[in-house]
Order: C-alpha cells, then structure tokens, then sequence
C-alpha cells in the first residue's frame, strides 16, 4: 500500500496501551484507527466506516469477561453488516472463538499476537470487503436485465415475473390487470426488453388521460385539413410503435367507438388516418393494461366482448402492494438506497417502528405511493435512520401484525379468495374451483368477507 494508493482503514478495538502501540507499528501500511470501549468503537464505526475491525472479546467494563465483547461485535454488526470484524481472544479460548463466528465474525485470533499471521488474516479480509464492494458496485452498475428495477419477493410477484419472461419472447397480445400504481407499465417495459423488438419503439399511451375528442387522432393519426387545426399530416401512437411495441394504458376507458376501430386494427393490421383513406400497414405488438374489472364493463355495455378476447390472449394479474407480505420491506430498502443515491444521501435504513409502520399500513396508492413517501423521507429525514415521521406515517397507520389465529386466518381466506376472482377476471364459477369449493360456499364466503367479485378484477 505504499505505491500510492489510499491506505484502507482498520479500527483496532482494544484497551491495551502496549497492544495497541505493537498493532499500530504491525499495520503501518493501513490507516489504524483505536477504540478502547465500545462506545468509542462504534463512533469509529460511524465515523470512519472501516472495511475490518480487529476487536479483543475482553473490553472494559468486562474487561476480564467477554459480555462487552460480544455486545460490541453485535452492535458493530448492526450497525455495519458488512464489516469484517476479526475477534481476538485469550489464548486457548476457542469455545468463545467459535461463538464469535457464529454471531457474525469474519474469523478469530488467539494471543499472544503474531505479527506475520494476524497481518495474512487481515490482508484476507480486506480484500474479501473489496471484492464484494466491487461486485456490489458492478450489480449496480452493469446489470442490464429486463426486470430491472422489478423487487419481487413474494409469491405472487415471482409468479408475476416468471410470466413476463415467458411471454415477453413471443408477440402475444397481453393484457395486465392491478390497480392503480402497482407497476404495469415497468412489466410491459419489462415485456418489450425481453421480445426481439427491444431496438424498436416502445410507445405508451393513457386512455383515461386524452380527451375522447382527440384520443382517435392521438392513436390513429391525422391528414392535413382533417379537423380545425390540423395543419400538418400527423403519425399516431401505432404507426410511431412501427416495429417496437404500443402500450395502451387503462384501456377500461377506451370509448365504445374507437374500441370498434382498435378491434378492427388488431385484426387487419391495418390504419387509417383521421381525415385519410390509405390503409397503412403497422407491425406492433400490443399490450393493454387496466385496473378495471372488463367483464364487468362487458356485462353493463362499456366495453366490447370481442375485443377483451382479442386483447387478453395471455392475461397477467399483478397482486396490490398490500398482498406482497414478504417483499414490502425489501422493496422498500431498494426504494431507500436509489433516492438516496439520486440526492447524494446516505442512510443506515429505517427505524423499527418505520419498519412496523411499513408494513402496517394498507398503501392504498400501491408502489406509486410508497415512492412518494420514500422520495419525501430522503429529502426530510435528519437522521441516518428513516422514521415513521419522515415517511409522514401516522401512529393510527401503523398496525403490528396478528398473532391472533383467527384473524390470521380470516386474512389468509379473504386474501385467497381475492386472488382467485383476479385469476378468474371476477367468474365466479372459475374461481370456486380454483378454490377447490362449490359456488354456493364461494358466495357464502363473498358475503362473509364483504368481498364484491367485481372488485378484485
């Protein structure tokens, strides 16, 4: 480390004025640090961040023990997990050695010190922390997979994933169904990187958002002269999706007259402009999303039967964020560490009770509105740990989870049957054998749970 480079930082945790003095000449090449106790180690710590720690189990108050020692080996683990921390120990003690080790330590030593073996056992773990902060940083940086930037943890969001990479090869017409802010338009994104149309076109357009007196043209297209203010010939969403793929978001709210003519276009292939009288040819591949239940929409004479079909070839139900028990927290933590990376933040995570109030609260607005909230944290937060305050969680949010049996139960049902009316679009037929019940239990159990079927589509 004497050609230059910048020397890596070792915290010595000892309260031995001799032993420190030999440790400090033993690793001249490294920025040593020294910590007597543990209060002091982990202001270190948080200070300085060192890759390795080299730590004796016998610290004062205890310093004939090993209590503190073992408290500030898993305070240090704590607060950094990725720190190496080597433990010393009094000579012939491997049962606390090994005990060490199992609570997290990179690897023990016993005195008396010698100088040559201690200096390979921390060349070793130095280059272990560097090795994975490179890859971290390469895991960062390089990854180019399609699901990027898709946390899938729980169940139902793996299951959503294996879809996507088995539908994204092929050019079948897909249809998403979740609610508002569960992601739909990063897995049709999802679906596009993953087709052989990736160097294409990926075009998105919002049904619900265009005024119904210009969606035609925004979709279609218009000639010059076609209405007051065309003054210029207009390409449409599909024709600029030529070769790549159109996204067609909230298609619930397609009006019943350019529903005929999007039917007609997912037949023929075939557009003509507003004001036009040229079939135009157009190769795109198409995926639909809505959080509306359109079997529902079908029945009450908004939306069209013959294009549902046409559009639901392969149907992908996405769960809300409140069913991803297992990957709320994680995603989270993801969520954390890239806004704080965008305003050149850093944070330790969140606080217990944020972590409580995570998963406690409903998230009604789904992963859009647990961005927002995470964004505010990274802004307000004054701490190194994100509390329920930054991320404007009330206490009246914040709902432990049940150990009640009955209620967990009662959850697991209603989440269950939930499910099954997505997987079956609200039939309920379909979804009593799915749920492997008949159709008066199934409607007894809608009645039980207030659950309405066209709720969950």
């Amino acid at each position: 480390m004497s050609d230059g480079k910048i020397k890596q930082k070792l915290l010595v945790v000892e309260d031995d004025p001799g032993l420190q003095s030999q440790l400090r000449w033993c690793f001249e090449d490294y920025e040593v640090l020294v910590a007597e106790n543990r209060e002091a180690a982990l202001a270190e710590l948080r200070r300085h961040e060192p890759a390795v720690v080299l730590q004796d189990l016998g610290l004062p108050p205890d310093a004939e023990g090993v209590s503190e020692g073992f408290a500030t080996l898993e305070e240090t683990l704590t607060v950094a997990p990725g720190t190496k921390v080597i433990v010393v120990t009094g000579h012939g003690d491997q049962e606390n050695a090994l005990k060490a080790v199992s609570l997290g330590a990179y690897d023990f030593y016993q005195k008396p010190v010698e100088t040559e073996t201690l200096q390979l056992i921390v060349q070793r773990a130095v280059q272990m922390a560097e090795l994975e902060q490179e890859n971290r940083r390469l895991l960062q940086q390089e990854s180019h997979s399609p699901l990027d930037g898709i946390v899938a943890v729980s169940p139902k969001m793996l299951e959503v994933c294996r879809m996507i990479e088995k539908v994204g090869p092929t050019t079948a017409t897909t249809l998403l169904l979740g609610e508002s802010g569960t992601g739909k338009e990063l897995l049709a994104k999802a679906l596009h990187s993953m087709s052989d149309r990736v160097d294409k076109p990926f075009v998105a357009i919002n049904c619900a958002a265009i005024p119904e007196n210009l969606l035609e043209s925004e979709l279609f297209g218009h000639e010059k002269g076609a209405f007051t203010g065309a003054v210029k010939q207009t390409l449409g969403k599909i024709e600029v999706a030529d070769g790549g793929t159109l996204f067609l978001d909230e298609l619930g709210d397609m009006p019943l007259g350019l529903q005929a003519k999007l039917l007609r276009f997912l037949q023929e292939r075939v557009i003509e402009r507003v004001g036009g009288r040229e079939e135009i040819s157009v190769d795109v591949r198409v995926v639909c999303a809505t959080n509306q239940n359109l079997e529902t929409a079908i029945a009450e004479g908004r939306f069209r039967e013959d294009l549902y079909y046409r559009v639901s070839e392969i149907t992908i139900p996405i769960p809300p964020l409140r069913e991803r028990k297992g990957g709320r927290l994680i995603l989270a933590r993801t969520l954390l560490e890239k806004f704080a990376a965008k305003q050149n933040r850093s944070f330790k995570g969140f606080t217990t009770e944020a972590q409580n109030a995570i998963q406690g609260y409903e998230w009604p607005g789904n992963v859009r509105e647990l961005e927002n909230k995470i964004k505010g944290a990274v802004i307000m937060a004054e701490g190194k740990y994100v509390t329920p305050e930054d991320l404007s969680l009330e206490a009246a949010d914040m709902r432990p989870p049940s150990l009640n049996l009955r209620e967990v139960r009662r959850d697991a049902e209603g989440e269950a049957i939930r499910r099954a009316l997505v997987h079956s679009s609200g039939n309920i037929s379909r979804a009593a054998k799915l749920l492997g019940i008949t159709r008066p239990t199934l409607y007894d159990m809608l009645e039980k749970y207030g659950i309405k079927a066209d709720e969950t589509a």
